[in-house]
């Protein structure tokens, strides 16, 4: 395996693991208030939509795109989408916007899943179904959509899969082990660097797919080839970091005009 697919690798399992611990707050709040049977059922309908949605989303992408177009496609989603992590990171991380809590999550979740009218069909809640179903769903989703985007421009679907179901396990084991939300799961952190690695791999394949239109169609080629990789993530740790120092300031200066 090369540098390239290890760090394919990692940022896959690092925004699973992400994603997995979320989607595991919300089936456990729903379990423990409204019943683990309608909380599973959930569970299992949003697995079955999530392998259709993967299975028709992976398929129009590889048959109807060029290799280039489909490296400027989805590195530029991909650039788009590790962005809106990156500015929220950023946010947190200056103080402008309050750090993520599952344990917070978790008490809002099972607050409303007690307050909700009792309504079920075929024995199960439709409440806890819903939610259950509606949580693992879009969670899954961005799980696809990484997984998908990374292992096609990479092409090394295997490895990306992999990294997404080795996450996977370890949130499923962690949670029936512990029955309790991750909370110990250092989720701001991990936010942060996978919008880190998902702007530096967007950046790097959206570029390479500009060459659909130049000359032959054909991708271009970074400089030094898979270790540009490390330099736009070196890059894009830097500006966020100066975000980081002068968002703070800003903010202050907008309070003192307001004021005045």
């Amino acid at each position: 395996m090369t540098g390239a697919t290890w760090g394919l690798v990692a940022s896959i399992f690092v925004a699973s693991i992400v994603e997995f611990v979320e989607a595991l707050t919300i089936v456990l709040a729903m379990g423990v208030t409204r019943g683990w049977r309608s909380a599973i059922a959930g569970v299992v309908a949003a697995l079955v939509a999530l392998v259709a949605f993967t299975f028709a989303t992976g398929y129009a992408l590889r048959t109807w795109m060029p290799e280039s177009l489909l490296q400027l496609a989805v590195g530029t989603l991909l650039l788009i989408f590790g962005l809106q992590w990156l500015r929220k990171a950023v946010l947190r991380s200056s103080k402008l916007k309050a750090l993520h809590d599952e344990e917070e999550e978790f008490a809002a979740q099972t607050a409303a899943a007690r307050q909700a009218a009792a309504n079920s069909r075929f024995g199960i809640d439709t409440f806890a179904f819903v939610v259950s179903f509606k949580g693992v769903f879009l969670e899954g989703v961005e799980i696809v959509f990484i997984v998908i985007t990374f292992g096609l421009s990479a092409d090394n679907m295997p490895a990306a899969i992999g990294g997404a179901v080795v996450a996977g396990i370890l949130v499923l084991i962690v949670g029936v082990i512990l029955h309790k939300p991750l909370a110990m799961v250092p989720e701001n952190t991990l936010k942060y660097g996978v919008g880190l690695l998902l702007a530096a791999f967007g950046a790097y394949w959206a570029v390479e797919g500009l060459g659909v239109f130049i000359g032959d169609g054909e991708s271009l080629e970074w400089p030094g080839g898979d270790w540009a990789i490390l330099a736009l993530l070196a890059a894009w740790v830097i500006v966020s970091r100066v975000m980081v120092g002068i968002l703070p300031g800003v903010k202050a200066k907008r309070k003192e005009v307001v004021a005045r």
